[in-house]
């Protein structure tokens, strides 16, 4: 837990900067939720409120709250009188992730597709470029850029669904979508950045949601998803 501790304080210190921007229970959510989604808390770990409450800056019963904010986002979870821990990865839960997230995301796109405007293409066109560049990135260096390809990537999916008009669509999918990165995340460690295949498959559905083929967007955004949940992991670890 100490190397935790470190890793934590390097990754992202608290500064006086961040205490500006919100409550420090806010500034503890965002730091402990980013931790959890890019691994550095990793699935199945005990979470101990007085080393963590030491590693985050905050008192036990901050830590506890935000703890029981990210259980309400079934990122972790609570152990009776034992605690917390983050979720542990499945892959049942996996599967479950994935066929939400297609259901999801396939209904949107339709949507958007049918109702969706010159403001929507533009929304569109700007996230695949900014998603372009990042991919980019990847392919000379994945383990230096995977953050910032993964914030890309979500951008343009949530580009894609933006004219859905619907907020509960919106906000369901960022709970579905928090839960499918910590998935993908297992898959850039075991199985490695699919590098020019991805990349080709993003220019693909780009190409026909502006062409205004839903049927054709939806196919290729189901089996895109589908691809990106292709991941070895080892169910029997704990994360301890």
């Amino acid at each position: 837990m100490e190397d935790l501790v470190k890793l934590i304080e390097r990754q992202q210190p608290a500064t006086a900067g961040q205490a500006n921007q919100g409550t420090v229970g806010e500034v503890a959510y965002d730091r402990i939720h980013d931790d959890i989604l890019s691994g550095i808390l990793n699935p199945g770990m005990k979470l101990k409120l007085h080393q963590l409450g030491r590693s985050y800056g905050v008192s036990v019963n901050t830590l506890r709250e935000t703890l029981t904010r990210l259980a309400a986002d079934g990122l972790v979870e609570a152990e009776g009188q034992k605690g917390f821990r983050v979720i542990p990865v499945s892959i049942g839960d996996l599967v479950e992730v994935t066929e939400l997230r297609q259901l999801l995301e396939c209904y949107a796109v339709r949507k958007s597709i049918e109702t969706g405007g010159l403001d929507w293409e533009g929304r569109l066109v700007a996230a695949h470029h900014m998603l372009a560049r990042s991919e980019q990135l990847m392919m000379k260096d994945a383990a230096a850029h995977s953050r910032e390809w993964q914030k890309f990537d979500r951008e343009f999916h949530v580009a894609l669904m933006s004219a859905c008009n619907s907020r509960w669509i919106l906000r369901i999918h960022r709970i579905i979508h928090d839960q499918f990165r910590r998935y993908q995340l297992l898959t850039l460690k075991t199985i490695g950045f699919r590098g020019q295949a991805l990349i080709d498959e993003h220019d693909q559905i780009l190409k026909r949601a502006l062409s205004r083929d839903a049927d054709a967007t939806a196919q290729l955004l189901a089996a895109h998803i589908r691809r990106g949940a292709e991941v070895r992991f080892d169910e029997s670890a704990d994360g301890a």
